[in-house]
């Protein structure tokens, strides 16, 4: 499956305001008025490369809430997927099994998304250290079967308070994304 979107965002569009339910049942909004919102598309519940990520993202989550940044990870699981999944990440998780937000904010579905040779060495260290998660019984293995399927790439967005786009990565392959360096440096730049 290969879905090309055209309403890509870039720095200087405007998000309107929307409040998004969590998979614990808490409102977020997005754009927050308060601080940056850095909006994190990723792929469905389980993954082991968005894992892996993610779990950079939950290691450093003081970091990240000190430079004045709100994450929030969108995934294109059902809540009840998704809340086993995310149960210890320390910031907002929302599940779009509709992929509304995914086709409001351009984010893609392709190939390339695994088959992408800078991918590899990601997938391969997220398969290692999720399957020995699930051995420790720290982590569950994804279902078999993912109705939005397994070839969606990952989107970062960071967004002003008033709502401002500052700026924008989608990702080439299932591990392209902001670091936490790199988010950080750009919170740095909006301050």
């Amino acid at each position: 499956m290969h879905r090309t979107l055209t309403n890509k965002k870039t720095p200087g569009d405007h998000v309107a305001r929307r409040d998004l339910r969590t998979v614990r049942g808490e409102a977020v909004a997005v754009p927050a008025e308060d601080r940056l919102v850095h909006l994190q598309f990723r792929r469905f519940a389980g993954c082991p490369v968005c894992n892996l990520h993610l779990r950079s993202v939950a290691r450093r989550h003081a970091e990240i809430e000190a430079a004045g940044v709100r994450e929030v990870v969108v995934f294109h699981s059902p809540a009840e997927e998704l809340l086993p999944h995310a149960v210890d990440l320390p910031f907002a998780v929302v599940a779009d099994p509709a992929r509304r937000l995914y086709v409001e904010f351009g984010v893609e579905s392709a190939r390339r998304a695994l088959l992408d040779p800078r991918a590899w060495w990601p997938i391969a260290r997220s398969l290692a250290t999720g399957v020995w998660a699930v051995l420790r019984g720290r982590e569950r293995l994804p279902a078999r079967r993912q109705p939005n399927g397994r070839l969606g790439l990952p989107a970062d967005l960071l967004i002003a308070g008033d709502g401002r786009v500052l700026a924008v990565r989608y990702g080439e392959h299932a591990y392209d994304q902001w670091s936490v360096d790199e988010l950080l440096e750009l919170a740095r730049g909006a301050a």
